[in-house]
């Protein structure tokens, strides 16, 4: 688990500052497609920047990091579903991104609460008797 917040750390990083680079983003798409705009691009910086810290920190904290986030972009997604103008919480927005955040809350949520119970101690005999 540690390994794919390391990854989606990167990743969202990556994808955050790429959004500064005006030649990857022409009209303010990213690579063309998404919606981006600097509170879009902070946004992810910081998702970024938390998932590499809650890495290092190990299952249990990854785990909780892939369940909030995953909720709050499933949120998201929603409400860029019912968005008007563009704008979700001051994030630009745009039909793929509604998309692109249903993916990514789907993948951060089974991250999260799939496979759950590799985190429980093993259980031992009943002793209570019959």
């Amino acid at each position: 688990m540690k390994r794919m917040a390391t990854i989606f750390g990167i990743v969202f990083l990556a994808a955050g500052i790429a959004g500064f680079i005006p030649a990857l983003c022409p009209n303010g798409l990213l690579f063309g497609v998404l919606a981006v705009n600097t509170m879009h691009n902070l946004v992810h910086i910081a998702t970024g920047l938390i998932a590499l810290i809650v890495a290092a920190m190990g299952d249990g904290p990854t785990r909780m990091y892939f369940r909030v986030f995953g909720i709050v972009y499933l949120l998201v997604a929603v409400m860029g579903l019912f968005a008007k103008g563009g704008n979700v919480l001051g994030m630009a927005n745009n039909m793929p991104d509604v998309i692109f955040h249903f993916v990514v809350a789907a993948f951060a949520l089974y991250c999260g609460f799939a496979g759950r119970s590799k985190l429980l101690p093993p259980r031992g005999p009943d002793l209570r008797g019959a």
